[in-house]
């Protein structure tokens, strides 16, 4: 049996007294011991909490699980929700401005604990979950579905990945003439729906509790051919019939701490997550062949708005991180003095601080949502999407320009620094302005970690194309502005500039 399964069954939350069931850190770990099927270099994981692979990824989850519990950080991050359930801030619906902000500082309690380098935490998929307990009516006929997974996933605060994108296979033809790899209705049964097919990209699939899939607003499913297609559900990670094909580890790669301060312990693992005759319960639908509902959950359920104040938010305390090793590695350096070097470094701040400054304008400038709720603003959410996107590699280049070489110049590991033949030569050659050889090759190697290995590699590729292709959110900000009605506004304002004049001058009473 499921533990996530057995666990709903047990704990079903009650509207007339406050429920305080959120997992813990040991009980996070304890829900990952299941029949999940995570397959990595030919072998299949027994125990992702103990794999070298995952063990220390899972530990880092398990540490905001039990920051919930702390008594210094639980008033920051947790509230009690409209049905009597104490949850994470950012599960529950927000319904004023000053909530969502709320919302917001809960979100970076949680990124400061894996210095943004997790950016798909339990809070991610929040994002979605949530709007279910505000809007469960646009899942009909699966509203009773979309109420109870919320209440599941409040009360405990429980992990999902999800996947949203069809694999890179055929994609100049619609999406229903795939049927041999893209995800579809194989047939029904009295239980549910049997599913076969890939979907992708599987961020920290696993180390979650469930996946949650669905369509991004790059497919358009055609009315009339694509209802096998239209499918959005749940699915536990023990599910029969599902199997994750992970990425290489860069956490297993990782030699010490010392040397991978962050891919040693932050790796989330990205996966290619298959259905081979998967049976997907009817409880855990919540759009079943129907097109035009699917078509739409992108744009219209709130999840478009509200992850974009997540991810703004983990990024900007990522770029809060990268902005004191900036600054720490121009002072080792003895650079930081210099007029162009301070200006590279005033980019820096200036973008992390866009990211601040958009993330508190999305929390505090909201736009009315379902049942009373509040969301980010939908063209505030665009725009964090596209500068989000473009602020990564922006920095990283400052960084690789203003330290030249200094990430490169390290022992090779902690052994040098152990040798008693090697470690005066390393504390004469090695050592830094106003530092210690120690001291400096430490921050150059975590430096290193962030920029230069394959991990920071990866997080480089992750962040530019983290809110999808970089044409694809373009194209839908252009189309939320007209949408929303904001490309009519800044037409109008054209036409008034226009009217102002014409071949015999001024129209306008001012300047006649």
């Amino acid at each position: 049996m499921s533990r996530l399964q057995y666990s709903f069954r047990v704990n079903v939350p009650q509207k007339t007294a406050v429920l305080d069931d959120l997992m813990s850190g040991r009980e996070y770990l304890e829900t990952l011991r299941d029949d999940r099927a995570v397959y990595l270099y030919g072998e299949r994981i027994q125990d992702v909490t103990v794999h070298p692979a995952f063990r220390n990824s899972a530990r880092s989850i398990a540490r905001l699980y039990d920051a919930l519990h702390n008594p210094r950080s639980r008033d920051v991050m947790t509230t009690v929700d409209r049905f009597g359930i104490r949850t994470h801030r950012f599960f529950a619906p927000s319904y004023s401005a000053a909530e969502l902000l709320a919302a917001r500082d809960a979100i970076a309690a949680w990124a400061r604990l894996t210095y943004g380098f997790m950016g798909r935490t339990p809070d991610y998929k929040a994002a979605f979950m949530a709007t279910l307990g505000a809007n469960p009516e646009f899942y009909s006929p699966f509203e009773e579905n979309a109420r109870r997974w919320y209440r599941l996933f409040a009360s405990k605060a429980l992990y999902l990945n999800h996947v949203l994108i069809n694999p890179p296979v055929d994609r100049m033809k619609p999406v229903h003439e795939i049927a041999d790899v893209f995800l579809h209705v194989v047939r029904e049964t009295d239980a549910g729906a049997i599913v076969s097919g890939a979907k992708m990209l599987a961020t920290g699939s696993a180390l979650t509790n469930a996946t949650f899939v669905a369509q991004n607003s790059a497919t358009t499913l055609q009315q009339g051919e694509a209802e096998d297609f239209a499918l959005v559900f749940i699915a536990p990670m023990d599910t029969p019939g599902t199997k994750l094909l992970c990425r290489p580890s860069y956490e297993q790669s990782a030699r010490s701490p010392f040397e991978h301060p962050l891919s040693s312990r932050f790796d989330e693992n990205d996966a290619v997550l298959i259905f081979d005759e998967a049976l997907i319960p009817w409880e855990n639908f919540l759009v079943y062949r129907n097109v035009e509902r699917a078509n739409s959950f992108f744009p219209e359920s709130g999840f478009f708005n509200r992850y974009n104040l997540q991810g703004g938010t983990r990024l900007a305390v990522k770029l809060d991180l990268m902005t004191g090793l900036l600054a720490r590695g121009l002072a080792i350096n003895g650079t930081d003095g210099f007029r162009g070097v301070q200006a590279a470094l005033g980019d820096v701040i200036a973008w992390r601080t866009l990211m601040w400054a958009m993330t508190t304008a999305l929390a505090a400038d909201p736009q009315p949502g379902p049942g009373g709720s509040v969301l980010p603003r939908l063209e505030y959410a665009a725009a964090m999407r596209i500068f989000a996107t473009s602020a990564w590699p922006v920095v990283k280049n400052i960084m690789e320009n203003v330290l030249g070489g200094a990430p490169l110049v390290t022992a090779s590991g902690p052994e040098d620094l152990q040798s008693p033949d090697l470690r005066p030569l390393i504390d004469r050659y090695y050592r830094g302005t106003n530092t210690s050889a120690e001291e400096r090759i430490k921050l150059f190697k975590l430096i290193w970690d962030a920029i230069g290995t394959e991990f920071a590699g990866r997080h480089e590729l992750y962040e530019r194309n983290y809110a999808g292709n970089h044409e694809q959110i373009r194209v839908d900000t252009v189309n939320f502005a007209k949408r929303s009605g904001v490309m009519d506004e800044c037409l109008k304002l054209v036409e008034e500039c226009l009217a102002d004049y014409d071949l015999d001058g001024w129209r306008n009473d001012t300047w006649l």
